[in-house]
């Protein structure tokens, strides 16, 4: 008899366990936060009209609550002067269209002016969009790099630091193939095999998208 109650009450505490698993799970955010890098160096800037086409993409994607901005790639990019626009969408119909028309205004005027940059520091992009994302507390966070992946820094710059991307997915678009790619395949190779593995490194996970076409596939 005792060995029975004994036994129930195992039971019962291992289902109680589990309902409270439960319920801290499905308290997990639910929402989404997207951090899109531009690559603004040397040639690379003729490519950001079509960039427009992917933050429409997002612009319709995502949805109340969901959180997005768009930085800049450029010589020191670990800063949040780079940030071009940025919006979490409010739970209005009406409030997030106007959103969504001001952060689409603020893209177009970017692209018509930018000017290209010297250097290419994507590490501190990355670096800053993980710290960007974390702080929203966004339940699912994506890194979209728009860039060619060749960096190149200034004289000084450190940036051999590892990645903290635990539960982040980053995602390459459009790695266009540079004039030595195509004389030396092998260094657009490596170029792709050395980011992947340090995101994987840092936690995150990692996919490269060159059909822009997919695009609504990603979300």
């Amino acid at each position: 008899m005792r060995y029975s109650i004994n036994k129930m009450l195992t039971v019962s505490l291992l289902v109680l366990q589990g309902l409270l698993l439960s319920a801290c799970s499905d308290n997990r955010p639910t929402n989404t936060g997207v951090y899109l890098l531009l690559d603004t160096s040397g040639t690379y800037t003729r490519e950001l009209t079509n960039a427009l086409n992917l933050v429409n993409v997002l612009l319709v994607k995502l949805e109340p609550s969901d959180s997005l901005a768009v930085a800049r790639i450029d010589t020191g990019s670990f800063s949040e002067k780079d940030i071009i626009a940025k919006v979490t969408f409010n739970d209005r119909p009406s409030e997030a269209n106007r959103q969504k028309r001001h952060f689409r205004d603020d893209m177009d005027t970017f692209v018509k002016e930018v000017k290209p940059s010297r250097y290419t520091d994507i590490t501190g992009g990355l670096l800053q969009a993980a710290e960007y994302l974390n702080e929203k507390g966004s339940g699912r966070k994506t890194i979209l790099i728009y860039s060619d992946l060749k960096e190149e820094l200034p004289e000084g710059y450190v940036r051999d630091m590892p990645f903290q991307l635990e539960g982040f997915d980053v995602i390459a678009l459009n790695v266009t193939k540079l004039r030595s790619d195509n004389i030396d395949p092998r260094e657009y190779m490596d170029r792709l095999e050395k980011w992947q593995q340090r995101v994987e490194e840092g936690g995150g996970s990692w996919r490269v998208v060159n059909d822009m076409s997919r695009l609504e596939n990603i979300f």
